[in-house]
């Protein structure tokens, strides 16, 4: 991640910003009916063991994960391929942790690849998503060792609109690790996707400029001028605007001080020892949820391989709501 610069730069590129926002484009999101569910912290790892438990013989298990470390759910893919399941898992080797992963399945059998990632861009392939038949998990929680600690949501659906783009991104991803580029065109569904192009940005960008009741937002790092630029405008148009922050990441001290000095309300989430509000995620006007693996930031939005789910549920965004206003509530 890059060095977060100068109060007073990024006092310059908010102010420069909130003058010229482009038009945003219409928002696309998921039709009524589609079978969604909004998961949280811990809890993720209940949909994970029971999608990874529940693939058959010749059916998908995909797998593409920034941070990958925990033994059961290596365990697990073993023995969903001793099943009979395509399994397929791709990994980002500059985490540690991941790259140990990747070599145990691959010398189980199983078929691995490794995301090539632009180090002069400084990337990662920051994405977090596992993909069956019928069903995909789509958001910001890792798999690593001590992830389940953290403060994060998913969202599992089971779409058919969904799970199509996010099978022809695995299948990107997967040919790209193999050596063979095909990146797809941009698309205006509810699945975004950063590098290739600013779909995640799109639709943030999106969702702020159309804001005009409320914006809540839980965040594990935001920098992005353009997103708190976008914050505060929102702000000057009467929306409250509400944002939780983690306190441990200290380049988030420049963009909260700019918020609060904007009038946006922005708090520090009370993080327990050994935890983090990992959450990238926002709920605007109290119905369009955004939630992903893409930090509010240049690299989150511009550089590293991320993905992003957008969705109108109206049970998703109230259990989204319900779980703010706790988190609000015990935040200073």
């Amino acid at each position: 991640m890059r060095h977060c610069p100068s109060l007073l730069i990024l006092l310059a590129l908010l102010l420069a910003a909130c003058g010229a926002r482009p038009a945003a484009g219409p928002l696309a999101t998921p039709s009524a009916g589609d079978r969604l569910r909004l998961w949280q912290d811990a809890a993720i790892f209940t949909c994970v063991g029971q999608l990874l438990a529940g693939a058959g013989p010749g059916q998908p298990l995909w797998v593409e994960m920034y941070e990958f470390g925990r033994t059961d759910l290596m365990l697990a893919l073993e023995q969903a391929r001793d099943r009979g399941a395509d399994v397929r898992v791709i990994v980002d080797r500059t985490v540690p942790q991941s790259a140990r992963t990747a070599d145990r399945l691959a010398a189980a059998g199983l078929a691995v690849r490794a995301y090539p990632v632009d180090d002069h861009r400084h990337q990662i392939d920051h994405v977090k998503l596992l993909l069956t038949a019928g069903s995909a998990l789509v958001g910001g929680m890792n798999w690593g060792r001590t992830s389940a600690a953290n403060h994060d949501y998913a969202f599992q659906t089971g779409s058919a609109e969904v799970l199509g783009r996010l099978r022809a991104i695995f299948e990107q991803d997967w040919v790209l690790a193999g050596g063979r580029p095909a990146p797809l065109s941009s698309a205006g569904g509810p699945v975004a996707q950063t590098s290739p192009g600013e779909e995640v940005r799109a639709r943030l960008d999106a969702a702020l400029d159309s804001a005009r009741r409320s914006v809540r937002a839980e965040v594990f790092v935001l920098t992005d001028p353009d997103v708190i630029a976008g914050l505060a405008a929102a702000r000057r148009r009467g929306a409250q605007v509400r944002v939780l922050l983690d306190p441990n990441q200290d380049v988030n001290r420049p963009g909260l001080d700019l918020l609060r000095a904007a009038g946006v309300e922005a708090r520090w989430y009370p993080v327990p020892a050994g935890a983090k509000l990992h959450a990238k995620a926002g709920l605007f006007d109290g119905r369009r949820l955004l939630v992903g693996s893409a930090n509010w930031s240049l690299s989150g939005l511009s550089v590293n391989h991320e993905l992003d789910l957008q969705s109108d549920d109206v049970q998703a965004a109230a259990t989204f709501a319900r779980r703010f206003e706790q988190d609000w509530s015990a935040s200073a």
